[in-house]
C-alpha cells in the first residue's frame, strides 16, 4: 500500500528574480513583475503619464507614457510593460514626442478644455505636459461635446467637459476606499464617467464623501464648490498611496 502524500498547504513563493536592461542607455535592473515606469522611476527617468499614480492599478489609458523597445522598434506604454532581460528602451526621441504631441492633442479636442476659465489652471497635469511638450495648437477638430455640469453633491461638483477619462477617480474609489462609486460608462468619445447606475451625485447611496477622488483628478474635472478660476489645490495624497503599496506588497 502506497503512503499518503502530504497535504499542500499553500504555494511556494518563488524568489523573486532580477532582470538586467537597459533605460535611455543607463544599465539598470529591476524584479521580473516590474513595469517599465516603475523601473525607470526607481532610478529618476521621469517618463510623462496621466492616468498612472503610484499605489492604484495601471490600466495604461492614456498611452502618454509609450516608450520604444530598440529591439522590434515597437511602441508600448511603460506603466503596464513588464521589463524583460536585456532589453533596450528608449524614453525620448523625436519619434515618441510627435506622438505624445498628438495624443495630447487629441485629449484637448475630445472635450472642452479652456485654461483661462478653469478652477485648475496653473494646477493641472493635463496643462502642464502640454506645456513641457510645447504643444502651442491643435491640428485636429474640436467635437465640442454638449455634456453637463454635476452640481447635485452638497460639497463637491464634476465638470464632464475637462474629463480625460483617466479613471483615477474610478480606481481610488474603488481600490482605496471601497465604495466604487465611480464607474465608465459608453465607449470612445461617447464614454463617461458615472455614479452608481448614471444616477446624480447627490443622489448616490454609495459616495462616502471622502474626497479622493476630487484629490487625484489630474484636471479640473472634479472640484469643490466654492473654488474659483485658478483656485484648485490639492493635498499630497500620493504618499499615503505609495505607503500602501510597499505594505501590501
Amino acid at each position: 500500500m502506497s503512503t499518503p502524500s502530504s497535504p499542500i498547504r499553500g504555494p511556494v513563493e518563488a524568489p523573486r528574480q532580477i532582470r538586467t536592461l537597459k533605460i535611455d542607455g543607463f544599465d539598470v535592473s529591476g524584479r521580473a513583475e516590474q513595469t517599465i515606469l516603475q523601473v525607470a522611476l526607481e532610478h529618476e527617468i521621469d517618463i510623462p503619464r496621466l492616468c498612472h499614480v503610484e499605489g492604484l492599478s495601471a490600466i495604461g489609458a492614456c498611452r502618454l507614457c509609450l516608450v520604444e523597445i530598440r529591439a522590434t522598434g515597437r511602441l508600448v506604454p511603460a506603466c503596464v510593460t513588464r521589463i524583460e532581460e536585456g532589453m533596450e528602451v528608449i524614453t525620448d526621441s523625436k519619434r515618441i514626442q510627435k506622438y505624445r504631441r498628438s495624443l495630447l492633442e487629441l485629449l484637448f479636442a475630445e472635450r472642452n478644455h479652456i485654461c483661462a476659465v478653469c478652477v485648475a489652471n496653473g494646477n493641472c497635469e493635463l496643462q502642464i505636459l502640454a506645456e513641457e511638450l510645447g504643444m502651442d495648437h491643435v491640428r485636429v477638430p474640436y467635437l465640442n461635446p454638449d455634456v453637463p455640469v454635476d452640481a447635485s453633491h452638497k460639497q463637491l461638483a464634476v465638470d464632464h467637459n475637462r474629463c480625460i477619462l483617466c479613471t483615477r477617480c474610478v480606481r481610488v474609489c474603488d481600490e482605496v476606499e471601497g465604495a466604487h462609486t465611480w464607474d465608465v460608462e459608453g465607449r470612445g468619445v461617447d464614454a463617461r464617467i458615472i455614479t452608481d447606475m448614471r444616477q446624480p451625485w447627490g443622489d448616490s447611496g454609495t459616495c462616502t464623501n471622502c474626497g479622493k477622488c476630487v484629490e487625484l483628478c489630474p484636471t479640473g474635472a472634479l472640484f469643490e464648490k466654492g473654488t474659483c478660476v485658478a483656485e484648485l489645490e490639492r493635498r499630497e495624497f500620493l504618499p499615503y498611496l505609495t505607503a500602501m503599496r510597499r505594505t501590501e506588497q
